[in-house]
């Protein structure tokens, strides 16, 4: 929905694709950041991330805008923030949208403030393993009022069901645009507002594995660790490293019955993308030797000083 608000920001007349609208947009993410651009009949231009944080660089950004650039896409890897004031700067100057995906992000702080308060669209992830769980589902922070007030018809087919005086219960006023069925139900948001009373707790834990990571291999030559950005606080949904040796750590974690993942490899090299194919050699970097461990709030001391006595042991 946010690229459809950010697309369509002036068109109120129903859905249209176009053949030259553009966002930016990072491949070091879920497929589901950007599958959503290509059914919104845009086109993806691919900027470059810096090869340890994975976060999209403002200055690659910058270069790649055009006269049919609409929107930016930034990611914030793990739930440590990205440049998010050098990327609204630039797009302010250039009168293109921002979208903050943030589905790894939920508390997260950029600047003394909390996630959702900084860019036009904003997005967290409510799936099965988030920081907070609605089983499924998530939440949209939108800065513009009028831009609020139209997501809130888009979400159920276009349908204003806050009128009802002088109509049947089941049927509709004028439905000038067409929208989706988005709604989350009832049994998911009472989980969400259930789960919501131990957020702060949750995000702690993961914070403190983290912490205790950082030290572990701070004096690790073959241990790259990624950092905080200094002007925020990661969430820490993910806890990464890069080691070059990653997929035969990763093999020899799991006979140690270690969980680890990359969680996500580029997805730009994914055939339904493969017209807009471009060199990045930050993403080539990245991909090629991050790895996530556990950090979550299920964690134990114990466990975490076993994860990271092995991680050290094999990393090469």
């Amino acid at each position: 929905m946010a690229y459809h608000l950010a697309l369509h920001q002036n068109d109120y007349k129903g859905y249209y694709n176009s053949n030259t609208d553009e966002i930016i947009t990072t491949p070091i993410t879920c497929t589901a950041t950007n599958t959503p651009i290509l059914s919104n009949g845009a086109k993806i231009v691919w900027a470059d991330v810096d090869p340890v944080t994975g976060s999209i660089l403002p200055d690659d950004i910058e270069r790649k805008i055009t006269k049919n650039t609409k929107a930016v896409t930034m990611v914030h890897w793990g739930g440590n923030p990205c440049e998010i004031e050098k990327i609204n700067k630039i797009a302010s100057e250039a009168g293109i949208k921002t979208v903050e995906d943030g589905a790894h992000s939920m508390g997260m702080e950029y600047k003394g403030k909390k996630f959702g308060n900084h860019s036009d669209y904003s997005m967290n992830s409510l799936q099965a393993i988030k920081h907070l769980t609605s089983v499924d589902g998530g939440l949209l922070w939108i800065k513009n009022e009028k831009d609020f007030e139209r997501a809130k018809l888009l979400r159920w087919y276009g349908i204003d069901r806050t009128i009802r005086e002088g109509i049947d219960l089941r049927c509709e006023i004028d439905v000038p645009e067409a929208g989706y069925k988005f709604h989350m139900n009832d049994v998911c948001a009472v989980i969400g507002n259930e789960n919501l009373k131990h957020l702060d707790e949750i995000l702690t834990k993961h914070r403190d594995n983290a912490k205790f990571y950082d030290e572990a291999f701070k004096n690790h030559k073959s241990i790259t660790v990624v950092p905080e950005n200094p002007d925020g606080k990661s969430s820490y949904w993910l806890y990464t490293i890069h080691i070059n040796n990653r997929d035969e750590l990763m093999a020899k974690l799991k006979e140690l019955n270690i969980m680890s993942s990359k969680v996500h490899a580029r997805n730009d090299t994914h055939s339904m993308f493969k017209e807009f194919k471009t060199e990045l050699p930050g993403v080539e970097s990245f991909n090629r030797t991050h790895l996530c461990i556990p950090v979550g709030w299920w964690v134990t001391k114990e466990q975490r000083e076993y994860i990271a006595e092995q991680v050290i042991k094999y990393a090469k």
